[in-house]
């Protein structure tokens, strides 16, 4: 079942971290669909206006707000992935919040296509509301290596982060597409444009 009852096709994409999701979320976006960051969306729900806000600071302490009063991600996100109860009480706040506003977004499309992506979709009980669920793979080497330069942490950092999620293979047996990142963009490319055309075809979407 769809996040909302009628509207756009559903796609959720996940992935663990540095598998690619956010480049198959572009391609897709570059094909007509409606591009939904659950990223991003749950940094705005933990803003110092929203409710998220105020329960993540009695949870985790004022160590985690910076200079400006909004959440330090980096010192948040340093205590979760060291601790997977911490994690999971981070989670249990923030998720209802960010499937909210996700909801709201997706009721306020206009495309045929709507993609979600999200790190924690089957975590946050948002895959099985979803039409169709793609996962992003890669090997784990790639993983570490894309974090160390594209996210400026260290090789312990990068793996401490890796290992902390879920296997790869678990979110792939859950899939309906599995995207092989492993390789050049236009592999990738190519995986994308033919599970795409499989989608709007078998649907009648009629996007793209």
């Amino acid at each position: 079942m769809a996040l909302v009852d009628e509207g756009p096709l559903l796609v959720g994409l996940t992935g663990n971290i540095a598998t690619g999701k956010s480049t198959v979320a572009r391609m897709l976006a570059e094909m007509g669909a409606d591009y939904i960051d659950a990223d991003k969306v749950a940094h705005r729900v933990m803003r110092p206006d929203q409710a998220a806000y105020d329960v993540i600071v009695e949870a985790f302490g004022r160590e985690v707000v910076s200079q400006d009063g909004t959440i330090d991600r980096g010192r948040l996100g340093a205590l979760v992935f060291a601790d997977r109860e911490a994690m999971a009480r981070l989670e249990a706040i923030v998720h209802p919040a960010t499937v909210a506003a996700i909801d709201e977004r997706i009721a306020e499309s206009s495309a045929d296509v709507v993609v979600v992506e999200a790190i924690k979709l089957f975590e946050a009980g948002l895959a099985d509301r979803c039409d169709s669920v793609w996962v992003t793979v890669c090997r784990r080497d790639q993983q570490i290596r894309r974090l160390v330069e594209g996210r400026d942490l260290s090789p312990d950092e990068a793996r401490q982060r890796v290992d902390a999620q879920r296997p790869q293979e678990d979110r792939a047996e859950l899939a309906d597409v599995v995207i092989d990142n492993s390789g050049s963009l236009t592999e990738t490319r190519e995986q994308v444009i033919e599970a795409w055309n499989e989608l709007v075809r078998g649907r009648g979407a009629g996007a793209g």
